[in-house]
């Protein structure tokens, strides 16, 4: 776990080498081996120096996240009786009177920089692929080794806190402009190179100038004018951008502010107290299990069914090179895979290359690319009208006309040229994929692959599983997502399968509300507040009102009787059959959208849908967008169209951009418990209409004091 040795130069080297682990951690085994080796080097009068160094491609990366997640509620005592212990090690490494270095041979994140700041040198290896930072905040929480209180005093305040409030990571040689670290050489000049620092300039550079007497904070003291300037603004971009939903931001700004006044050793107890107040509360451990757990299983592949060799793909083909076919060609281009692009016309399909043609320009400008790598994966893009050229596809994808009659048609094009044992995949947000894979001649290769727009940007699939469709065809459909470097769910055949169902009723719901006479501003606000990327009326807007009305109508003419009119529909219908007022591609919805000016809430909303004279409290209409979801969420989980909690959370937050500080939609009904959002439900059920009604699942749990997580 831990290698220790001593040089003839009297240089002792600690190695962390985590057995049956892909990356070192820091939990309670790794910590107390390192802390008895550090002793060892310390205590030993022959030694002049101490190297820190990995056994494995990266550093150190971080804490044990699982031990977190794990923290009970009521262990305050012991989390800062453990964090003392962490910082005080820290501190006598850092006061010893020995100089250590950090050898940074990869990525080194969270505490494993941390021990870097700890130490006296920081040298780092020419890795580009490495990354150096203090990301905690993106799980919700703050670097409790020190981060908030060195890295300032290292580099300044003003310098410090972006790093520390945005979690940034950076390659060794940004590190290296902004203060980061010392020196950056080549890989295998790494340890000579901290051992030469530890020989000729250890001695007398061991102490810290934080330690020293007459210590001035880089760039300015809290209180100074750069200072204060620096936290006024500080403080209202925070509430600006997180709405109070996040305290981890808080909580950093905090320590540093106060922590910053004060001699490093209280600073740090300061530090120690906002993180224990962040790792007992429910956002951490929410973001914890989503971001960072469920949505490493997903990318992992976790559930993909076992026995089924894995698939490379060397040719796709994408039927439509509208916005959405043109997205997926870009991203499978990207991931090295030759495309076929497929149109009715030629200059439609040049059109669809040429989109990616114009995000890789963006790339190669922001250097972020070659223009060699954008001409051979431009190159990879090959627009045509002919079905013949999707001959030898491992993999064909349609993205068509939400019509069932077009997608069968190209169905039936593509199958008659395409290998047996090819996969058809249907890109359709609304239509069942069992219906869609009836105009296949091989229903067991027939799948739903759900992109979300932009498919350049937006990181999930939704995999969506036909009555007919193979464990095979499952297990390769999710390989491809993998190759294309998104993140997939799986869920069983519905309706609007799950994204889409759920997503449609935060929407729905505000514009229920909006005929209910609840000001705009009110509905818009309250969603932002409650931590939606945007209000459900400029969502409506974006999707677009009149692909609303037109699904609302296929759905009413395919169930019939069964159909359930929501109180949104006479909204719906009046903005599009009277007002033709259809959403921002017409530059008319909710919201005006001048050519040259911002977008702004139609005035004419207050006439046709006047106020009323009592308005709802803001926490009421947070309440009624987010629950509806939770409901639907529970209800898609009773029906067994999502059947992992983790999914539906990994889906709800990078699928429509459900709160993340709730950790998914799951999350937020197991944070409430499920007793209290049954009990919610059904009060928002008697004054808002039975959509709100819990499904039997959830009163079943209820009853049954059952959770959705252990933690």
């Amino acid at each position: 776990m831990i290698d220790y040795t001593v040089d003839g130069d009297g240089i002792a080297t600690i190695t962390w080498d985590m057995p049956d682990r892909s990356m070192n951690v820091m939990n309670v085994e790794s910590m107390t081996a390192f802390a008895d080796a550090m002793t060892k080097a310390i205590e030993d009068d022959a030694v002049k120096g101490v190297v820190i160094a990995s056994g494995k491609k990266d550093f150190i990366a971080g804490a044990d996240l699982e031990m977190m997640l794990n923290t009970m509620p009521d262990d305050a005592a012991g989390v800062m009786e453990r964090m003392a212990d962490m910082q005080g090690m820290f501190r006598t490494l850092e006061t010893s009177g020995k100089p250590f270095a950090a050898a940074i041979n990869g990525t080194a994140l969270g505490g494993g920089y941390e021990i870097c700041l700890a130490c006296h040198y920081r040298v780092a290896a020419d890795n580009p692929k490495a990354l150096i930072g203090l990301p905690e905040v993106t799980i919700g929480l703050l670097p409790g080794g020190g981060g908030t209180q060195r890295l300032p005093r290292m580099i300044g305040m003003r310098e410090a806190l972006p790093l520390l409030l945005e979690g940034r990571k950076v390659n060794p040689q940004k590190a290296l402009s902004n203060g980061m670290i010392d020196k950056v050489v080549p890989a295998d000049e790494l340890l000579a190179e901290a051992k030469r620092w530890l020989l000729e300039d250890g001695p007398k550079n061991a102490k810290k100038p934080w330690d020293k007497s007459g210590f001035r904070m880089p760039g300015g003291a809290v209180q100074s004018p750069n200072g204060m300037q620096t936290f006024v603004a500080g403080n209202a971009m925070l509430r600006e951008k997180t709405n109070g939903n996040y305290p981890a931001p808080l909580n950093i700004m905090s320590a540093v502010y106060e922590g910053c006044q004060l001699d490093i050793d209280t600073g740090l107890r300061v530090e120690a107290r906002y993180f224990v107040n962040l790792i007992l509360g429910d956002v951490a451990k929410n973001m914890i299990r989503t971001l960072f757990f469920s949505m490493g299983e997903a990318n992992k592949l976790a559930t993909r069914p076992q026995g089924v060799d894995k698939a490379s793909y060397s040719k796709v083909g994408i039927l439509g090179a509208g916005m959405m076919g043109a997205g997926i060609a870009y991203a499978t281009a990207m991931a090295g895979i030759d495309v076929v692009l497929l149109d009715t016309t030629v200059e439609s399909a040049e059109k669809g290359k040429a989109y990616s043609d114009g995000l890789l320009a963006k790339r190669v400008s922001r250097r972020r690319m070659t223009a060699e790598d954008k001409d051979a994966t431009l190159a990879r893009i090959h627009p045509t009208i002919d079905f013949a050229d999707l001959a030898g596809c491992d993999m064909v994808i349609e993205a068509v006309f939400e019509d069932r009659s077009i997608k069968a048609d190209v169905t039936a094009k593509s199958e008659a040229v395409i290998a047996e044992d090819a996969i058809f995949a249907s890109n359709t947000s609304t239509l069942p994929i069992t219906g869609l894979a009836e105009a296949s001649a091989r229903p067991a290769n027939f799948i739903g692959l759900h992109f979300f727009s932009p498919v350049d940007k937006m990181p999930l699939v939704e995999i969506i599983r036909g009555e007919k469709t193979s464990d095979e065809c499952l297990a390769k459909a999710m390989d491809y997502v993998k190759a294309i470097r998104k993140t997939p769910i799986v869920v069983n055949d519905s309706r609007g399968f799950y994204t889409s169902r759920v997503f449609a009723t935060y929407v729905t719901e505000g514009i229920a509300m909006l005929g209910e006479g609840v000001a705009p501003a009110l509905i818009e606000n309250a969603g932002r507040m409650a931590g939606m990327p945007v209000g459900p009326l400029a969502l409506a807007d974006e999707v677009s009102i009149d692909l609303m009305y037109k699904i609302r109508k296929q759905t009413a003419a395919d169930l019939g009787d069964k159909y359930q009119a929501s109180p949104a529909d006479a909204v719906i219908n009046a903005m599009v059959e009277n007002l033709a007022r259809v959403g921002k591609k017409t530059g008319k919805g909710f919201y005006d959208y001048p050519e040259n000016g911002k977008k702004s809430l139609w005035p004419g909303l207050a006439d046709q849908y006047p106020l009323a004279a009592e308005q709802p409290d803001v926490e009421e209409v947070k309440k009624r967008l987010m629950y509806i979801q939770g409901v639907e969420t529970a209800r898609c989980m009773e029906e067994n169209v999502v059947t992992s909690p983790k999914d539906a959370d990994v889906g709800s937050i990078l699928g429509w951009g459900f709160a993340p500080h709730q950790g998914g939609v799951i999350s937020m009904v197991h944070t409430v418990g499920v007793d209290n959002f049954v009990a919610d439900c059904d009060n928002l059920a008697q004054r808002y209409g039975p959509r709100f009604t819990p499904p039997q699942m959830l009163r079943e749990m209820a009853e049954k004091g059952e959770r959705f997580y252990a933690a």
